[in-house]
């Protein structure tokens, strides 16, 4: 077993910019944090507030604007052709659209054996009984391996999205939504499967999701970002049980469980939608939404304060000298 304490993944100051026309998207502005070896770290918020491009950023699917990523000692952008190669091999994505992010013109044979012909691993014949062990190993028989994705169903599919992401066995996985477009009993399977992957596997995951509830269910820390930036951060117990963020605990506050809604302190749903990117709004981004925003919060963004061990929170609420 991994010394919990070991860090595979470190962030530090991350930036992804998009251009749109004349202006500029902070998707992702100046995010840190780390993963450590063996964990499910859970990133939590609402459709648009980075989430999905930070986890595309830390595998390299995006191109940084600024900041460090580090996995183990390696800076993936920094990397040549063959180590971002070999960079490949250690890090994986399981998407949110399973049939989307499935070829529908290729058999499941071929979409789980590219990687392995890609990389030069093994002969035809070898290949052939990895794609199905992992495929027995994900819960589809083998015996379909010669069928097209069309012919799954979108549970069946996502449990091929897994395959495909352990093909090279991996160190470390992002999940990006990956089961929010599932019924909720398929749901339940897939992540039970990946909790199960996991302790077999030994995996280090980065498990992104809009839905608090599951985040709870899976992570050991979780993070909770809004509009490009983390808002607070802390292990999973911490944070669901003594929320300090108003955005936080708006979060679990808006969900149906008495017990959440308890642990939200009764603050009511959020109101109006997520600023944009584009212009988002001066000081803490979350203030036009926040029934506790003052003057300063509206004209300065808090600094990171660290309120135990653990646990960090950006709100002037809980700086020293108050909002």
């Amino acid at each position: 077993m991994s010394d919990p304490m070991t860090d595979i993944l470190t962030v530090e100051n991350l930036k992804t910019y998009f251009t749109v026309g004349d202006s500029v998207v902070k998707a992702v502005d100046g995010v840190s944090f780390s993963v450590r070896e063996g964990e499910i770290l859970g990133v939590v918020g609402e459709s648009g507030c980075g989430k999905s491009t930070l986890g595309r950023t830390l595998l390299r699917l995006e191109d940084k604007a600024g900041g460090a990523v580090r996995f183990h000692d390696t800076d993936p952008f920094e990397l040549n052709a063959q180590e971002l190669k070999d960079f490949r091999r250690r890090t994986a994505m399981v998407f949110q659209d399973p049939s989307s992010s499935l070829n529908p013109r290729k058999r499941v044979d071929a979409l789980l054996g590219q990687a392995l012909r890609v990389h030069g691993i093994g002969t035809p014949a070898e290949r052939n009984r990895k794609v199905q062990d992992i495929l027995r190993e994900t819960g589809i028989s083998p015996e379909y391996r010669n069928r097209y994705p069309h012919q799954f169903s979108g549970g069946q599919k996502q449990r091929i999205g897994v395959a495909r992401a352990l093909m090279l066995d991996p160190e470390l996985v992002v999940l990006d939504e990956a089961v929010s477009a599932l019924d909720v009993s398929i749901q339940a399977q897939i992540i039970n499967l990946l909790l199960d992957l996991k302790e077999e596997r030994n995996l280090t995951y980065v498990f992104i999701s809009h839905d608090l509830s599951v985040v709870e269910f899976v992570s050991d820390r979780i993070i909770v970002m809004y509009l490009g930036r983390i808002v607070e951060a802390a292990p999973k117990r911490t944070i669901m049980e003594k929320p300090l963020h108003p955005y936080t605990q708006a979060l679990i506050g808006a969900f149906p469980s008495t017990e959440m809604k308890d642990r939200g302190k009764g603050i009511k749903a959020i109101e109006g939608d997520v600023p944009s990117p584009i212009n988002p709004p001066k000081g803490c981004h979350f203030a036009p939404r926040c029934p506790f925003a003052t003057d300063k919060c509206r004209a300065h963004y808090p600094p990171v304060t660290t309120t135990e061990e653990g646990h960090t929170v950006a709100c002037w609420l809980h700086t020293p000298e108050g909002a």
